[in-house]
């Protein structure tokens, strides 16, 4: 785990690529894309649905662990409407049972042909940006003009970096915190969500998630072809 104090506000970065607010006593997470195995699957591609439930698995038992009052998906919950078959809204509906907590969605780019769905599966929608106290929550990155937000929380983007040496790379997921733009970006937290590599500069900051672990890495990562 990472904290990261910014004034009032303490965020915990955890390593299961999810950060926990005590102010707000949320949980917090972004892409998460239930439902794109079954994409895939429609296209032929023969990919295992059970990667959904070891995404819903990892969700559940932070939320065990955490026991937050709200649960924020900053987008991309489900991927697309061909993948939002039966069984994955059936192992939606055991995941909010199991957990009882209320769900906010932040609704992002894959989330918004699904309109349908959401009263269906028992979420919170929200279209536009979400101000909770100092924070300011969004789908995708945005500029922070007001004084009193100390930093804008989103996903989007899939944020990876790469470490490099001349016989070996490796990527690693991580949240990309950029302090002079009072932004920090999370990891996707889906199984099957691919990445991003960024390029660190100035006073950015990458925090690689290595199964259990956090690792701060700054100024000598640079983005992979």
């Amino acid at each position: 785990m990472q904290e990261l104090v910014l004034g009032s506000v303490r965020l915990q970065l955890l390593p299961q690529r999810a950060v926990y607010i005590e102010a707000m006593r949320s949980l917090l997470v972004a892409d998460v894309h239930l439902g794109k195995p079954e994409t895939f699957q429609a296209h032929g591609v023969p990919v295992s649905s059970q990667i959904n439930d070891a995404t819903l698995a990892r969700l559940q038992r932070l939320c065990q662990t955490w026991r937050p009052q709200q649960l924020w998906i900053l987008g991309d919950l489900f991927h697309s409407q061909i993948g939002l078959v039966e069984t994955v809204k059936e192992h939606w509906c055991r995941f909010l049972e199991e957990v009882a907590i209320s769900v906010h969605l932040l609704l992002g780019n894959h989330d918004r042909p699904l309109k349908a769905a959401w009263e269906e599966l028992s979420i919170h929608c929200w279209q536009e940006l979400v101000q909770r106290d100092a924070v300011l929550l969004s789908h995708e990155p945005q500029p922070v003009m007001d004084a009193d937000i100390l930093v804008n929380i989103c996903g989007h983007v899939h944020p990876r970096i790469r470490l490099q040496t001349t016989l070996d790379s490796l990527r690693l997921p991580c949240f990309h915190w950029q302090p002079s733009q009072r932004r920090l970006t999370l990891p996707s937290f889906g199984e099957f969500t691919g990445g991003y590599d960024i390029a660190l500069s100035g006073d950015a900051v990458a925090y690689g998630v290595a199964e259990d672990q956090i690792i701060p890495f700054q100024g000598h990562c640079r983005r992979g072809s």
